[in-house]
């Protein structure tokens, strides 16, 4: 009997791109191509091209890929974290968990910029600026920074700037995180800030022979040592002499702790990793910051705030410097454009499940267990460091230190303690650490507990005078969802109020807003993931080492480099990370002069910002009226400036969405004069499996893992933007203190991130990614994403102009659609569009970058035809309401489009608009299961001059 070969299941590359064979020659008709590969050719130059050769495996299953990947979580022992130093081990909540960290309405959002259809996402954050403020006794927090230890050197760009002194000079505290301090080393060398350490129980050195040139001081709050000091006095010292104060504080130790804004503190920094935040072998954790009243518009990053919509009600947005780098350029802040949004909303909603008094508690238990652990040294005559402790035992043990952390990774508990030296252990009690971890920390020791475990001392805890008397948490959202049903509905009618990918496609141009897979995701779950400490013993992290040698290999290879690092944990500071290698390189050749980054008029904010931070003057180089480089300007400022020429930092393909044909010319031209090229790989997506930036002339690029490779955006973050090198730049890539290989512990360039592999917990994502696609499945995403832009100009162009575009008329992978001639012919605005688009169920695309008043699309691989048509029909609809406010039917102020988002409230009462009730709320196509955006339109300006950015007590908006 014969049979019939059974059809092939879809297979992975299938489902991430989202058009079938048969659509996308549907749109290659359109377009009038034959093929894919025809219209690569058309619009990508000759020049660049290169077919991937490379060593990528090729694409697996799902089924293939989830098992490969928990093999490698298998090789990771996680054991019980006790190595401290700003990580330790935290209960994820199961409903917080399941229903933010693994939930698609919460991971896939993107950046709160529009805030009509984020309200969710909003109060989340304006919870945890709350909590932040609340604990650390300040009244003002951002929405997050990445880590402890960058949010540090934000710090310290703050009093830098807002301080009163003049001076260079940094008073560190000695007993701050060891990787904080390299990180400020790394970041104060490049600003010509000179750090030096100092012994806070010594006090604070002496003013310089010439005048007191300290303009901050930092303090660890408690200590790495574990020591808590009452740091007021200090704080006042410091002051008396000009310099403003940052403490870097341990929330959970605030609850019994007072909190820094009581006794002085200018600045509050750290970590919420322990508020639920998996360890993640070093991140993504989001780092806090909180400042004195006067300094909030020297904030960096994003601040939630409170404003009113079109109805006065109250909603909620992002307030003051919002992407201020847009705007200020090289005179910014900061360079800090991802947020670590989704751990902060974990870590919020961790306050909120837990409130004060559940906070408190385990506080209580944490440091019980820590004075059980002294108690019991203390029972056996072993020495510890200082009386006064939260959480942390340092204990002495002369030549035996590395003895007892052996003995205690051996134990059947699998401990891992910090080897501070060959005399000192430090031991580190988190939220799992039970009563039988105690007593193997002390069989480690050599000591025996006996049946009933250590007996702590009746006398008063000697961290009593030290103790919180303030309340904290007291808004009533700390205190409505203590049982897990509340807590569910409140995770869900939060989500119910944003718009992610799960709802619809989110056409952001030059964020690549793609499918985030189930499979990708769901590994970073795995225990052997989620629970290892990022300074455990290598030996306990085999899988994670594989792992990421193996994804630093293949990045390495898809874009043309010798060498990549994972450490930078976001783009702006793997641009950063970039810049540094390069000056260090000129360094090292005797050219310490070079100082000047040319920078392109349409390059990306956060280049320039990045630049500063990297001790390197911006010089501007001019668009042609084409939106290519001005290759003659670019010469003429190469001539210029020569001798101090250090690098160009160049987005390709253009941040016009256009592949720029002279880009081969451009990297001639500043190689000629000395400088480095460096390729912003914010727009990959365009390029992977086509064409590499190390081939066509860069020497180092950073990517966006959370574009190109499929980690999510998270509202906002997490991100990771590993730096990738040509050979001659290798020896510059970041060294970090505590690297797990130790020939990566110092070199050129310090860390840039407090772990060695930065936010390492979600590189599974893009591994799992590159095995799933493989190299065929990369190079068709490349070329359906093309198609799909191309598609969308060709589609929008008769009603919306395509500004640029480059070989034969074609864009790249995104495009800019031109509404400046509508706009001044009507007054309806950029704005009116995209606040129009959510009545249709739709995300704005970008808007007014890089050019205002337009709108810059992208739609991806990811999206079907039928969302592409549906998206284009929604703005050829939109037209047509544009065309009647040109013809005089309604004046733009009494337009759907002016009084656009409409709301559910819009469905009743009065109506007296110029145009039916119909048109506002239900627009053309759309069907019965639209999105309501819970508010109106809002009122930014307001928001800005009346700055509420925690949560308010519930009569504030009474009257």
């Amino acid at each position: 009997m014969s049979r019939t070969a059974s059809p092939e299941p879809a297979s992975f590359v299938d489902r991430h791109v989202g058009t079938s064979e048969g659509d996308r020659a549907k749109m290659l008709a359109a377009l009038g191509y034959g093929s894919l590969d025809e219209l690569i050719d058309a619009a990508l130059p000759a020049g660049i091209r290169r077919r991937l050769e490379t060593i990528l495996p090729p694409a697996v299953s799902e089924e293939e890929v989830l098992a490969e990947l928990r093999a490698l979580a298998a090789a990771n022992r996680p054991g019980e974290a006790m190595i401290g130093l700003g990580y330790y081990g935290t209960v994820t909540p199961p409903v917080i968990r399941r229903n933010v960290l693994e939930d698609p309405s919460w991971y896939t959002a993107y950046t709160p910029y529009q805030p009509e259809i984020s309200q969710g996402r909003l109060e989340a954050l304006l919870n945890f600026q709350t909590m932040v403020a609340d604990l650390v006794g300040l009244p003002l927090a951002n929405a997050s920074l990445l880590d402890e230890a960058t949010a540090v050197v934000e710090a310290v760009g703050v009093i830098r700037r807002a301080g009163r002194h003049a001076g260079n000079r940094l008073l560190v505290d000695a007993d701050v995180f060891p990787q904080t301090v390299a990180v400020l080393r790394t970041r104060c060398e490049a600003i010509g800030v000179e750090v030096e350490l100092f012994d806070p129980d010594a006090g604070l050195p002496a003013p310089a022979a010439g005048g007191d040139d300290v303009f901050g001081v930092v303090l660890q709050y408690p200590g790495a040592s574990g020591a808590v000091r009452d740091l007021a006095a200090l704080t006042q010292e410091a002051k008396n002499r000009g310099a403003m104060v940052a403490v870097a504080a341990d929330l959970l130790a605030l609850t019994l702790l007072k909190p820094p804004g009581e006794w002085g503190a200018d600045v509050a920094v750290g970590s919420t990793q322990r508020f639920g935040v998996p360890l993640g072998f070093g991140g993504p954790h989001a780092g806090y910051i909180a400042v004195r009243e006067g300094l909030e518009r020297h904030l960096p990053g994003r601040l939630v705030g409170v404003s009113v919509d079109a109805a006065g009600r109250p909603a909620y947005r992002l307030a003051l410097q919002t992407r201020e780098q847009h705007i200020r350029r090289d005179r910014a802040t900061s360079n800090i454009c991802t947020a670590q949004v989704l751990l902060a909303v974990i870590a919020s909603m961790y306050a909120v499940y837990h409130g004060p008094e559940g906070l408190t508690a385990i506080a209580q238990r944490v440091h019980q267990r820590a004075r059980e652990v002294a108690a019991g040294l203390a029972g056996a005559g072993i020495a510890t460091v200082g009386e006064v402790f939260f959480d942390t035992v340092t204990a002495r043990v002369p030549g035996r230190a590395a003895e007892v952390v052996a003995r205690a990774a051996a134990d059947p508990a699998e401990l891992h303690l910090r080897l501070v030296d060959a005399d000192t252990v430090g031991v580190s009690c988190g939220e799992t650490t039970t009563e039988a971890h105690v007593a193997a920390v002390l069989r480690a020791f050599g000591v025996d507990a006996g049946e009933d475990g250590p007996v702590v001392d009746g006398a008063a805890d000697p961290l009593a005078p030290l103790g919180r008397w303030t309340a904290f948490l007291t808004h009533p959202v700390f205190h409505r969802h203590r049982s897990e049903t509340a807590m569910l509905r409140y995770l869900r009618r939060l989500s119910d109020r944003d718009y992610a990918l799960d709802r619809g496609m989110i056409p952001l141009g030059s964020c690549t807003m793609k499918l985030n897979a189930t499979a990708e995701m769901e590994p970073i779950s795995f225990p052997g993931f989620a629970g290892v400490h990022p300074f455990a013993p290598p030996a306990t992290a085999t899988g994670y080492a594989r792992l990421i040698g193996e994804l630093e290999t293949w990045l390495a290879e898809l874009t043309g480099y010798a060498r990549v690092s994972l450490q930078p944990n976001a783009g702006s500071q793997g641009e950063l990370t970039g810049l540094l290698a390069i000056r260090a390189y000129h360094r090292a050749n005797g050219d310490a002069d070079r100082d000047v980054c040319l920078i392109p008029a349409s390059a990306h904010g956060t280049n320039a910002a990045s630049a500063v931070a990297a001790g390197l003057r911006v010089v501007v180089i001019a668009s042609r009226d084409d939106g290519t480089i001005d290759l003659d300007d670019l010469r003429a400022k190469c001539a210029e400036h020569a001798p101090r020429l250090a690098a160009i930092m160049v987005t390709y393909p253009s941040t016009h969405g256009v592949y720029e044909a002279g880009i081969g010319e451009l990297c001639r031209i500043v190689h000629d004069h000395g400088g480095q090229v460096y390729v912003d790989g914010a727009n990959l997506n365009a390029l992977v499996g086509l064409a590499e930036p190390g081939h066509f002339g860069g020497d180092v690029s950073h990517l966006n893992l959370h574009k190109t490779f499929c980690i999510p955006h998270g509202g906002g973050g997490p991100g990771v933007g590993p730096v990738a090198v040509a050979e001659h730049l290798a020896p510059y890539l970041p060294t970090h203190p505590l690297h797990p290989d130790p020939s990566r512990r110092a070199g050129p360039v310090g860390p840039v991130a407090a772990a060695p592999h930065g936010s390492a917990g979600i590189l599974p994502i893009s591994w799992a990614y590159l095995r799933l696609m493989g190299p065929e499945g990369l190079a068709l995403a490349t070329k359906a994403a093309v198609l799909a832009a191309n598609y969308l100009a060709t589609r929008l162009g008769a009603y919306f102009p395509v500004l640029y575009s480059g070989n034969n008329g074609l864009v790249a992978h995104e495009c800019i659609l031109d509404l400046r001639p509508l706009t001044k012919e009507t007054g309806v605005t950029v704005e009116d569009v995209a606040k129009r688009l959510i009545d249709y169920g739709f995300h704005a695309p970008t808007m007014s970058f890089p050019v205002a008043g337009t709108l810059m699309v992208e739609p991806t691989e990811s999206e079907s035809l039928e969302e592409l048509d549906r998206f284009c029909d929604a703005m050829i609809a939109i037209r047509a309401e544009i065309d009647a406010v040109a013809a005089g039917r309604w004046s733009a102020e009494d337009s759907p489009l002016r009084h656009a988002p409409h709301v559910a409230a819009d469905l009743v009462g009065p109506w007296e608009r110029g145009y039916d009730r119909a048109t506002g709320v239900y627009p053309a196509g759309v069907t019965a299961d639209k999105y309501w955006p819970p508010v109106g339109r809002i009122d930014q300006a307001r928001g800005d001059r009346h700055l509420v950015c925690s949560c308010p007590p519930p009569d504030a908006f009474a009257g």
